[in-house]
């Protein structure tokens, strides 16, 4: 299988050099600049467990040809586009694996690609590019979720899941993978609203009066808003992810507040204003997403 992953960020640069240690044939598709430090020192990949370099095939724009059978998109949302024009040179055949937040990107790929052509795919994982380079791993997190949403589809995503298995991150095969794709969305949505709303961690937020009760109050918002698509979410993960959303002393911020607090670019739209445009498509309430996703695009209108 020949994969090309589009970018050596915090989720590309991680999962694609474990799955080069374990024998896959992985190329980048990278900017000159970054082609060119990773070609001279490789990809130096930091761990809370120790760090490793690898020295990956890399290839601008220009050079791609249509060769590969996987596709890896793993840019921020608001780059999605600029992505799929880098990829014109390869993007005529094989499948696409999208690990982007929200469920937008799924659509616009549907559009683009076909349905067909689109897996789904789910990174679980904290991890960024420091000063010099190199991507660091913030915490031990690194599960990566991937599955079929076509029959056509379950033989490659099969084959990659089995070559995940080969790596020493979490793997895991979904037969479900929309759901899946919900399931993080709600989570990572109220994750996203409470910390950069209330400017603190899930620990800091929930040792005040009203922390808890209102964190629960906007995960019910974005279950009701995916039960209204006939996505409802599992008692089961309910449970998991409020215990994670409201668990006293957690560091536990959303990747959004660390941008935002930086001056950088978020994807506020993406993950709240999409799933506040969801609510309004089944003529739901869901106020505590609407405060949030205020407060960020205030402040973004301010630093632009």
């Amino acid at each position: 299988m020949k994969i090309l992953i589009v970018g050596a960020g915090g989720i590309g640069g991680f999962y694609g050099s474990k799955l080069m240690q374990a024998g896959a044939d992985v190329t980048y598709l990278l900017r000159e600049k970054r082609k060119a430090l990773i070609d001279q020192h490789g990809l130096v990949v930091e761990t809370p467990k120790g760090s490793y370099t690898v020295h990956p095939q890399t290839v601008t724009a220009q050079e791609l040809k249509p060769i590969y059978d996987l596709i890896i998109l793993a840019p921020k949302a608001f780059d999605l586009e600029d992505s799929l024009q880098s990829i014109a040179g390869a993007s005529t055949q094989g499948l696409i694996l999208p690990f982007l937040n929200g469920l937008a990107h799924i659509e616009q790929l549907d559009e683009r690609f076909g349905r067909d052509r689109v897996l789904g795919g789910i990174a679980h994982i904290a991890a960024t590019i420091t000063d010099t380079g190199a991507v660091k791993q913030l915490t031990d997190l690194h599960v990566l979720t991937v599955g079929a949403r076509t029959p056509s589809q379950e033989a490659l995503a099969k084959a990659f899941y089995e070559l995940c298995q080969k790596t020493d991150f979490n793997a895991v095969y979904s037969e479900n993978i929309e759901q899946a794709l919900w399931d993080k969305w709600t989570f990572l949505s109220t994750l996203a609203g409470m910390t950069t709303l209330c400017n603190g961690s899930i620990g800091e937020i929930v040792t005040t009066p009203y922390g808890d009760s209102l964190t629960r109050t906007m995960y019910q918002e974005c279950c009701a808003i995916a039960e209204a698509h006939g996505f409802a979410i599992a008692a089961g993960v309910q449970t998991k992810s409020i215990e994670m959303l409201t668990a006293s002393g957690s560091p536990m911020t959303a990747s959004m507040l660390r941008d935002l607090n930086a001056g950088n670019k978020t994807e506020h739209g993406h993950i709240l204003l999409e799933m506040i445009n969801k609510a309004q498509a089944k003529q739901l309430d869901c106020d505590l997403i609407k405060m949030a996703y205020t407060h960020i695009e205030v402040i973004q209108r301010r630093n632009a």
